[in-house]
């Protein structure tokens, strides 16, 4: 099982604060998202840590990591690029954006650049369905309309952002 670092726990411990103690268990999520910050992603190690600090089931944390698909459940590169696909983004051409980034940058849906730079995936619906398509850079930038040039730009800028 992972060792958290006093880092994580001091952060973890101002989560868990929030709530009554016998609701520890209610800063899960937040407590995989200090664990995502931290580490880039959540590993079965990292989960069984999270239960064990909360008190809770290993299997009740693997429940939240798998459900919601901001938690990266493997190493992730540096940009996650999720394109909503949607039935609206869909009919506004969300699956050809999904296409376009995984052509530009040589990767299946779900994969990783060679550079390790980036990761393109599907995403659930994103509540902007009037700007379609729409997708998020690292779970937290969203972007609307998002044509083929507006996703090269944003490949180029990121790529440059790297060096």
């Amino acid at each position: 099982m992972m060792t958290l670092s006093a880092t994580i726990t001091e952060r973890f411990a101002r989560e868990v604060a929030k709530y009554p103690p016998e609701q520890r268990q209610s800063a899960v999520m937040a407590c995989l998202a200090i664990v995502q910050q931290e580490q880039g992603w959540v590993s079965a190690d990292a989960e069984q840590a999270v239960a064990a600090y909360l008190g809770m089931p290993a299997i009740a944390v693997r429940e939240v990591t798998t459900f919601y698909n901001m938690y990266n459940q493997q190493p992730v590169g540096r940009f996650k690029l999720n394109v909503c696909t949607n039935l609206p983004c869909q009919l506004r051409n969300g699956q050809h954006a999904l296409e376009h980034l995984c052509r530009r940058l040589g990767v299946d849906e779900g994969g990783t650049s060679a550079d390790g730079l980036f990761t393109v995936q599907k995403s659930e619906c994103l509540g902007a369905c009037a700007d379609a398509p729409v997708m998020l850079v690292n779970d937290r930038q969203m972007l609307s309309c998002m044509s083929d040039a507006r996703l090269d730009e944003l490949v180029d800028t990121l790529k440059a952002s790297a060096k």
